[in-house]
């Protein structure tokens, strides 16, 4: 039975918000659908050249009282950057907190204004360890 992956669904509280933390990761809106019998916002953002891997974020109208709450259990997206140092700092600088910085220039975690782990990984070999994120301690859950 063939598969074909569609898309990585996450619940958000604040729609704007959410949006705006994923804009800044680098993903850009590729088509929205608002239904308003079922009330909800379903809104799918990709990188640019990426449509077909899209993250839809899921916005009910009228709240969901159990967001943002530790979203371990849902596990985490996944990205790749060219430059792990780079990505972290634009986020960083942009009030982002880095829970897991790359302190061996692979992989970094952070998460969404809906506790959403995401994971940042270097493309190719990962770069030669550089502060400030060799020394950087882990900050909460990631």
């Amino acid at each position: 039975m063939p598969l074909t992956y569609l898309h990585t669904m996450v619940r958000v509280k604040d729609l704007e918000k959410s949006m705006a933390f994923y804009t800044l990761l680098g993903l850009r809106e590729t088509r929205r659908w608002e239904n308003e019998q079922g009330r909800f916002t379903l809104v799918f953002m990709a990188p640019p050249g990426q449509e077909e891997a899209p993250l839809e974020l899921t916005w009910n109208w009228d709240g969901d009282d159990a967001l943002p709450d530790d979203s371990r259990h849902f596990g985490h997206l996944a990205y790749g950057v060219d430059d792990i140092y780079a990505a972290c700092q634009h986020l960083m600088d942009n009030g982002v907190t880095i829970n897991r910085p790359p302190r061996d220039g692979h992989m970094a975690f952070v998460r969404s204004p809906d506790n959403v782990s995401i994971e940042l990984l270097q493309n190719g070999e990962p770069l030669a360890p550089a502060e400030p994120w060799a020394g950087m301690e882990n900050t909460g859950k990631w």
